[in-house]
């Protein structure tokens, strides 16, 4: 199916690894093909999105980027959704194929022919390269530790960037290396014209079922060490025990808590889990779930736009930390740090938090990918620096060879 899809100039594979968070609505659904689309190509107005989907009463998929001053490197749109012509759809041992361009027998036939052959080496080492060196990261972690002195914020979500150029690879090759070295439940392979994201999040932004929202933050790290069991639970001990990493955690707790006063029922917004830890194959994260109920008069896209961006990836307050966000990281972020997802025609829907994610330009033969981590005044910079390559160690394990 990787190898089918990929003939077309736009599709959206979302794969939930067979990670169990509630009760998945599935295991794989790709959207593929254009019936109908919408490209907010200035800024994400969630008005003209809201008359697109309501005209429409449709299956969508899409994204959101990062609101930013600067401009995607990529030339992303601030954000883009599409109806799909076809629709596939694996949960368990069943595969459902929707259209209404196409017999499905034929769509099915057609990807069953098709090679199951990935190539999974790489002609050469790709060498990336850090946007900023070193020193100035740690100098940039303690200028903003100043701005947290000085009350400006609580904590702020700082990244830097990773990129090489003149750069060839197969997408569909890193994808399928990408989520056998690092499966995770929010992974997406997202192509808009011959760029693309390739996603392995951990992490949900937000999602609907029926009246009931849920977003599930992550806001604490520590690195697995699968080869040593009992050095693999310290690691994990101590990101359970960690009074740092449990203050930037509530904080962004507090500040989805708010974000869904706005558009929930009065008293019913919960934290349904605090500082739970979840294992991934490559990290220990601490994820907090909150919980609230929306009245049917809200349309799904005024619920995004209460709560997008993301607490995790911005930080506390919201306005003030993206201002000193814009100021001191040097690359745009583009879609990393937004959301790409799904909404139905009864206006349920589920959004990822795009991190761990390799971004590729194929005609610019250009790549990049970002991370960081919350700074608080207890931050250790050079800890926050060494975190922040964890987090990139299996795209680099990857791109390395």
């Amino acid at each position: 199916m990787l190898n089918w899809v990929n003939q077309f100039n736009i599709f959206c594979l979302l794969d939930n690894n067979n990670y169990q968070f509630g009760t998945p609505a599935f295991d794989l659904m790709l959207a593929v093909g254009v019936k109908d689309q919408i490209i907010l190509d200035s800024s994400i107005d969630f008005n003209a999105l809201k008359n697109f989907s309501v005209q429409h009463n449709d299956w969508l998929f899409g994204h959101f980027n990062y609101p930013s001053k600067k401009k995607d490197e990529f030339d992303f749109p601030p954000a883009y959704f599409f109806i799909p012509e076809i629709r596939i759809v694996q949960k368990g041992n069943s595969i459902e194929i929707f259209s209404t361009t196409t017999d499905p027998q034929e769509i099915f036939r057609a990807i069953d022919s098709t090679t199951t052959e990935i190539n999974e080496n790489n002609t050469s080492i790709i060498d990336t390269q850090a946007a900023i060196s070193k020193k100035e990261y740690l100098e940039k972690i303690e200028s903003l530790q100043q701005h947290i002195q000085l009350g400006d914020c609580y904590e702020i979500n700082f990244c830097q960037n990773f990129y090489a150029t003149e750069v060839n690879i197969d997408p569909v090759s890193f994808y399928h290396q990408l989520q056998k070295i690092s499966p995770n439940p929010f992974a997406a392979f997202y192509k808009l014209n011959e760029k693309y994201c390739i996603c392995s999040s951990p992490e949900r932004f937000i999602r609907k079922n029926g009246s009931t929202i849920i977003s599930q933050p992550i806001k604490g790290t520590s690195k697995r060490v699968t080869h040593d069991k009992s050095k693999d639970e310290e690691s994990k001990n101590y990101l359970m025990e960690s009074t740092k990493e449990k203050s930037e955690n509530v904080m962004i707790v507090d500040l989805v808590r708010n974000d869904f006063g706005k558009i929930c029922s009065e008293g019913s917004v919960q934290v349904k889990e605090l500082f739970q830890i979840y294992s991934f194959p490559n990290v220990h994260q601490m994820i907090s779930t909150i919980e609230g109920q929306v009245s049917t008069e809200i349309h799904w896209t005024e619920i995004v736009d209460a709560c997008f961006p993301m607490g995790s990836m911005t930080g506390a307050p919201k306005k003030k930390v993206m201002e000193l966000i814009d100021h001191y990281e040097n690359m745009p972020r583009g879609i990393f740090s937004g959301s790409i997802g799904y909404v139905t025609p009864e206006q349920d829907f589920d959004f990822n938090v795009v991190i761990r994610s390799l971004f590729y330009n194929k005609p610019q033969k250009y790549l990049s990918f970002k991370a960081g981590g919350g700074i608080t005044s207890q931050s250790n910079p050079e800890l926050e620096y060494q975190e922040s390559l964890i987090k990139v160690n299996a795209l680099k394990k990857i791109l390395e060879g």
